[in-house]
């Protein structure tokens, strides 16, 4: 977001610990699998298609521990939202242009399971960092630029 380590709050880095954890046990099961290099082993080109397919998802699986490893070594701890300003971790009441209103938390993290959570760097994300209560927002969509005004901001309330 900003280019330096980012803080991460205490939900964040429990959801990058889990990942962590869901990742190392889907290497290892990947892993088991591998027959090696020998070049010389029995097998037919589909058998060698299904290993390197294999072990293409091993390194991709090893890239994304070292960058979740990397995130959760670097992290500082989150302090609690300001209530004037928004941040990550607040809770903010935006109208649309449509004139409908929702509540959205900014997080850090994509969360299945909140569904009013939106990504500090998702491009409403963007537009709302630093925003205070009556301010115009644009960001962009899929379906061209959007805008929206802060009409609330609270601290915390859920998500990552």
């Amino acid at each position: 977001m900003t280019g330096g380590p980012e803080p991460l709050s205490p939900d964040a880095r429990r959801a990058l610990e889990r990942e962590l954890s869901d990742l190392r046990d889907e290497r290892r099961s990947y892993a088991v699998t591998l027959q090696g290099n020998d070049a010389d082993a029995p097998g037919d080109s589909a058998d060698q298609a299904d290993e390197l397919q294999r072990a293409t998802e091993v390194a991709r699986l090893d890239t994304r521990i070292a960058d979740v490893t990397e995130r959760l070594h670097d992290a500082t701890v989150s302090v609690p939202p300001r209530s004037d300003v928004v941040g990550v971790g607040s809770t903010v009441t935006v109208r649309f242009a449509d004139g409908t209103t929702d509540t959205v938390h900014i997080g850090e993290l994509a969360d299945d399971r909140d569904e009013e959570l939106v990504t500090a760097d998702s491009p409403l994300g963007r537009g709302l960092l630093g925003r205070r209560a009556g301010d115009a927002v644009a960001y962009d969509t899929p379906e061209g630029p959007g805008t929206a005004a802060v009409v609330s901001i609270g601290a915390g309330g859920g998500g990552a």
